[in-house]
């Protein structure tokens, strides 16, 4: 491929040269001899700052947004560095995602859960899959971990390029807020896109929650390469019913669920400590539904997936099946039991309305005569400070008993991201513990759980790491769980199939 080849399409004011180039790079510590730079101003940096490093390292080509100064490479200059290495990215991989039938998914919570429901249910109706998300990405059988919950423009077709060379046909995909501001998907033709509900979250990133739904609402608007084709939207959130009179204006078909109404609704819900069930209305009629996943808010997970599956011609049938084949979703409600007297959950849940579906959920299955629910909870550090003590009165109000300790605390002192959410845990008048130690406070609040209890570990769920300002530990509240259940004496370990 030359240096022309690679720009076709792209939004350009100037440009010199043509020589055959090797590959793209957007950092120049990777640049290898016939790559093509592309030098773009971020939020807090300028990769314009290392093109002569770049051109040091072998570059045969700059791509540019800054002023161009006289080169011995080839060069272009563009309006916008991001776009244009989204657009870059596409052609370098021969425009894989057009070969692709990708449905995005957007919104503060369920993404991950919604995401994988609806690779169980495509891949029951004999679809091969590619997932990419927050918890990890699937393609070709492989499990592959997940640095970005929507990867960089070039890392990003990289995947949608394996994919269709392993024969993939449908990609089920989340997509952040940072990265529709950072334009990651720009170009990408989504034919389906997903909105599951929008709440506090983000606002370091963001600002105010406009400025947030602004950026989710970039996934459902004319883009480079046109309008969803359809779109799956939650009308029990007010922002929901927002974006139902945006696509519809724009003339994007538009799919509705919700928990008593809209296309997609349940009825005759139960829900259990082992499952939930009800009965799935659509468009084409009403199917039986039954699945591991528990509570009220995986429900709502199950209808967005669900409508999304419908949206892409699978059956009524291949839903229902697909629903029942995912067992679990890693981080996400996933006990941990070592045949103790009492239930050990780790979850993602880290936003004030996260905390309180969860400890929700948790009191369904919780007598008051004798069991409580104890929860161990941080905030992340270097984010919105203003929900910490939304967080600490969220988890206090749902919780009989609450351990506050640290998150990813990162740059901060933890103790000073304690004192944040104590403010809240105070107003809900819960007796709690302080423990900047997690481990500790795992520790602790499992040796305080009794027969009948429910432990929730919340916050991390999936990860595997602890970012503090001491450097990147391996940190997983799983094992951790886990570990202080052995060290109480319960020794017996359940293995659930991992989803692939």
């Amino acid at each position: 491929m030359n240096f022309l080849e690679l720009l076709d399409g792209v939004e350009m004011s100037a440009q010199s040269g043509n020589p055959q180039i090797t590959g793209v790079e957007y950092d120049s510590r990777w640049v290898k001899p016939g790559n093509v730079f592309v030098a773009m101003r971020g939020e807090s940096s300028d990769g314009n700052r290392f093109v002569e490093q770049a051109i040091a390292a072998g570059a045969v080509a700059v791509v540019t947004d800054s002023d161009v100064a006289p080169m011995k490479v080839a060069w272009a200059k563009v309006p916008h560095g991001r776009r244009a290495l989204a657009a870059v990215s596409a052609n370098y991989y021969r425009r894989p995602a057009e070969k692709l039938a990708i449905t995005g998914i957007t919104g503060t919570n369920g993404k991950s859960t919604t995401a994988f429901l609806l690779e169980s249910i495509l891949r029951a109706a004999a679809r091969k899959t590619t997932l990419i998300g927050t918890i990890e990405y699937h393609l070709a059988g492989r499990v592959l971990p997940a640095p970005h919950t929507t990867p960089e423009p070039l890392g990003l077709q990289r995947l949608f390029s394996e994919a269709v060379e392993n024969g993939a046909t449908e990609v089920a995909m989340e997509v952040s807020s940072h990265a529709l501001v950072q334009q990651r998907t720009f170009g990408i033709a989504f034919d389906v896109a997903v909105f599951t509900n929008l709440t506090r979250d983000h606002l370091d990133y963001h600002k105010t929650m406009d400025d947030y739904f602004a950026a989710k609402r970039l996934l459902f608007a004319r883009s480079q390469s046109g309008w969803p084709r359809v779109a799956v939207l939650n009308i029990d959130d007010e922002i929901g019913l927002q974006l139902v009179k945006f696509c519809k204006e724009q003339g994007t078909r538009v799919v509705t669920y919700g928990l008593a109404r809209g296309d997609f609704h349940a009825t005759k819900i139960e829900v259990s400590s082992r499952n939930t069930s009800f009965d799935l209305v659509t468009p084409h009629g009403t199917v039986a539904i039954k699945s591991p996943l528990i509570g009220r808010v995986n429900i709502y997970n199950m209808l967005a997936a669900s409508a999304a599956a419908w949206s892409r011609d699978c059956n009524l049938e291949s839903i229902s099946a697909g629903v029942e084949a995912l067992m679990r979703v890693p981080g996400r409600f996933e006990r941990v039991d070592c045949g103790q007297p009492f239930t050990v959950v780790v979850d993602y849940a880290h936003t004030d309305d996260a905390l309180r579906n969860l400890t929700s959920l948790a009191r369904e299955f919780v007598k008051p005569a004798n069991g409580r629910v104890i929860t161990v909870f941080g905030c992340g550090g270097d984010r919105d400070r203003s929900k910490r003590p939304l967080m600490g009165e969220a988890a206090g109000k749902g919780s009989d008993f609450v351990v506050l300790t640290s998150d990813n605390p990162r740059s901060e002192d933890p103790l000073a991201i304690i004192n944040d959410a104590i403010v809240g845990l105070q107003r809900s008048g819960i007796k709690y513990l302080t423990e900047p130690d997690r481990r500790a406070a795992v520790h602790f609040a499992v040796s305080e759980a009794r027969p009948g209890d429910i432990v929730l570990v919340a916050g991390k769920g999936h990860e595997q790491m602890q970012i503090t300002r001491r450097g990147t530990i391996p940190f997983d509240d799983r094992q951790v769980a886990a570990e202080a259940l052995r060290g109480l004496g319960y020794e017996r370990s359940i293995t659930v199939e991992r989803p692939v």
